[in-house]
Order: C-alpha cells, then sequence, then structure tokens
C-alpha cells in the first residue's frame, strides 16, 4: 500500500507541474528531446538496415560473391570446377564468365568498360541481373551473336539506343612476345538491350553472349574463371579458398569483402556514428529530467516535509520523484517511437516525395549503388533504443529522488 502511495502522489506531482510554468516548460522540454532523439535514432538505423539489405540482395545479387580466375592462363576445365563448387556446403551456385576489358568511345573522349560473356544456363546461379532487364535483352544473351546490353546509364552517357552499333577497342598481344601490348583491336556489337541497378555498377559493366566472347578471343571451351554464390556471404572468404585449394591449376582467388567490402564497412562505421551521436542526443535530453526534478523538488519542499512527518519512508520519497521523472521519459519515448517507426515504413515514399518536390536528387547513381533511399524496420532495433532510453530517463531521476529523500523537515517547513 505505501509503495502504491508513492506512485499515486507521483502521478499527481506529475499532473500538477503545470501550476509552475517554467518547470512545466523544462518538463516538456526534456520529453520532447527524448521523443527526437528515439524517433530520429529509429530513422536512421532503419536507412541503414536498408542500406545493408540493399547490398546484399541487390548489388551482392549481381556482383559476384567470389571468383576463381585463371593466374596462368585461361581456365581449361571448368565444368570440373563448376561441379567441385556444388559438392562444398555453403556454395549455392558456381557459372562460368569471361572478361574483357576496353574503352568505348563517348563524346568528348573514352569511356573504360568491363565486358563480361555470361551463359545464361549458368548465370542464374550466381547473379539476378535476369531481373534488372528485360526478357528480350536477356534472350539475346543466349545466342552465339555480337549482342551487347548495356548499363541503362551508360547507354544515355553515349546517346545509343537499342539496335545502335557500338564499338569496342581491346587491347592484343603482339606475337611472339609476351606482356608487350600491340595495335587495339576493334570489335563491333549491336545494342540489345540495358539494364539498371543503379550505382556506377551500371556505368562500368556490359553483358554478352559467352559464345561469342570466346569466339572473339579465340578461347574455344575455355574461360576467364568461375564465379561463385554462397548461401553466407560473410563465409565467402573461407569458402573460395577451400574450392580453390582443390584444383590442381593455379589461380586468382577474389571475394567481394576485397572488392565491395569497404561498401559494407561504410555502412557500419555510419550506423555507429549516428547511434552514439544520437544516443548522446537522448542523454542531454535525460539531463532535462535531471533540471526539472531538481527544480521540483525545491518546489515541493514543504509538501516533502509534510509527507515525512506523516511517517513516509525515504524510498517512498525517493519514488515519488523517481515516478515523476520516469512519466517524463516514458511520454518521450512512446512518442519518439511512434513517429520513428511511421516514418521508417514510409521512408522511401517520403524521400521520393522529397525529390519530386524540389527538384533534387538525395542519392546520385554516379556516386553511390543505389539510387534511391532504403528503409528496413527491425523491431529489435526499436526495442533496444526504447530500453537505451528508458534506462537512461530512470537514472536521471535517481539524483534528485535521493535529495528529495535527505529533505529535513523542520527546515522545509520553518522556510515556507
Amino acid at each position: 500500500m505505501r509503495a502504491m502511495m508513492g506512485w499515486w502522489i507521483g502521478w499527481r506531482f506529475y499532473r500538477a507541474r503545470q501550476a509552475n510554468g517554467f518547470i512545466g516548460f523544462i518538463s516538456f522540454a526534456s520529453t520532447a528531446g527524448i521523443a527526437l532523439g528515439v524517433a530520429v535514432l529509429i530513422i536512421v538505423l532503419s536507412a541503414m538496415n536498408g542500406f545493408e539489405q540493399q547490398l546484399e540482395q541487390r548489388f551482392l545479387g549481381v556482383v559476384a560473391h567470389g571468383e576463381l580466375i585463371g593466374a596462368s592462363g585461361p581456365v581449361q576445365d571448368w565444368p570440373k570446377m563448376v561441379q567441385d563448387a556444388e559438392r562444398i556446403a555453403g556454395i549455392s551456385g558456381a557459372a562460368p564468365f569471361i572478361s574483357v576489358e576496353g574503352l568505348v568511345q563517348k563524346p568528348g573522349g573514352f569511356q573504360g568498360l568491363v565486358v563480361t560473356g555470361i551463359d545464361t544456363q549458368f548465370e542464374p546461379k550466381v547473379s539476378v541481373i535476369e531481373q534488372y532487364m528485360s526478357a528480350d535483352a536477356w534472350q539475346s544473351l543466349s545466342s552465339d551473336k555480337n549482342h551487347i546490353v548495356l548499363g541503362r546509364s551508360l547507354m544515355q552517357k553515349l546517346g545509343l539506343k537499342l539496335g545502335d552499333v557500338l564499338s569496342l577497342y581491346v587491347p592484343s598481344t603482339v606475337s611472339g612476345a609476351s606482356h608487350r601490348l600491340g595495335r587495339a583491336q576493334s570489335h563491333r556489337f549491336i545494342v540489345s538491350g540495358s539494364y539498371h541497378v543503379g550505382g556506377e555498377l551500371e556505368q562500368n559493366n556490359a553483358y554478352i553472349p559467352m559464345a561469342y566472347a570466346a569466339q572473339m578471343l579465340g578461347m574455344g571451351d575455355r574461360v576467364t574463371g568461375v564465379r561463385i554464390k554462397v548461401a553466407d556471404v560473410f563465409r565467402a572468404p573461407a569458402l573460395i579458398r577451400q574450392l580453390g585449394f582443390e584444383q590442381n591449376q593455379y589461380l586468382y582467388m577474389n571475394d567481394w569483402t576485397r572488392t565491395q567490402g569497404h561498401l559494407y564497412q561504410d555502412i557500419q562505421l555510419v550506423r555507429t556514428v549516428m547511434y552514439l551521436v544520437l544516443a548522446l542526443v537522448i542523454a542531454v535530453a535525460c539531463f532535462n529530467i535531471v533540471s526539472t526534478l531538481v527544480m521540483a523538488v525545491r518546489d515541493k519542499a514543504a509538501e516533502i516535509a509534510i509527507l515525512m512527518t506523516m511517517g513516509m519512508r525515504r524510498i517512498g520519497i525517493m519514488s515519488i520523484f523517481m515516478v515523476q521523472g520516469a512519466l517524463n521519459g516514458v511520454l518521450g519515448c512512446l512518442i519518439g517511437a511512434g513517429l520513428g517507426v511511421i516514418t521508417a515504413l514510409n521512408l522511401s515514399a517520403i524521400a521520393r516525395g522529397i525529390e519530386h518536390l524540389f527538384g533534387i536528387k538525395l542519392l546520385a547513381a554516379d556516386i553511390y549503388f543505389i539510387d534511391f533511399l532504403p528503409s528496413k524496420l527491425t523491431w529489435s532495433d526499436v526495442v533496444l533504443v526504447l530500453l537505451m532510453a528508458l534506462v537512461m530517463s530512470l537514472a536521471a531521476t535517481l539524483y534528485p529522488a535521493y535529495k528529495a529523500s535527505c529533505t529535513q523537515p523542520a527546515r522545509a517547513l520553518a522556510g515556507h
């Protein structure tokens, strides 16, 4: 009963805070600060989760998780390598490819381009690039003709359209000499389609039929290497090494952590920094609870003295002001969580609305690997943020509540 008395009196003091306008304003500021910090932290964490999801599903869905490339020449027996890969637990697919690097002419100069010859029967096992191009474009890659599928932004930069002819300049080695380059060879391709995944990827990569790439380079049944897809992207380095060590030829073993790992590290760094910064914002807001309660203790000194003379223990006095301060934190957390969840669920639509309204682009496709603001709300993040804010707000009540319990009734009533 005595414990409930402290809670009830704390609730009454909380409701009566409007009697003192200044204390009411500080109390409102602390609640608003906590709500703002919680909301922004939930939104930022959702955006970081969205970037991670897009990195794994969109970007790493197109870019190989790993590659085994012939070190001293093309890979000879690639079907055996594919079979070896499929026998390793954790590797979900393997596909051969032929890679060609060259230059294409654009207004004002040349554009570097990596052309990948793919086999449409194997490529879906390691890549989802088929989902980002039309059915006709994908079908054109299953032939043995000189078709090429370019990124949409590259087509726009080069001023090309479907059916146009594209010349690719590829360096050739001098006959009888090693590691020497001869005059560049020109290969003509017909633009049969485009793909759109956003970011720098579609500006520097193109796809052609693997059969035509082998014919163009005179490779016969050999390939540049084999691309690997794994079930857990973070196990890619170990699985690629395991497969590479089983082979009978020298290979370069690459995985996404070497070529694209900086993207994941950047996301994690921004996530950590923003978490710390916004946690400090919530902490500063909680300090306002300290100020509110210190002033409330002075304002209610006479009431505290009367309660103590009536037999209320110190723990009961402490519970009164802990409840009063905790209510500020709880209200701020609930408001912030509501705003944060609603905004996070609609963050992509809100970003598109801002871009349309002001005629700006928040994420430029030529800088970032995606050209839109993603969001993925994770309820564990919401719970973690709420617990952190509640613990901070509760900790902020301890000192003022303790000072209230140290009130001397005689002095408080004499001063009053």
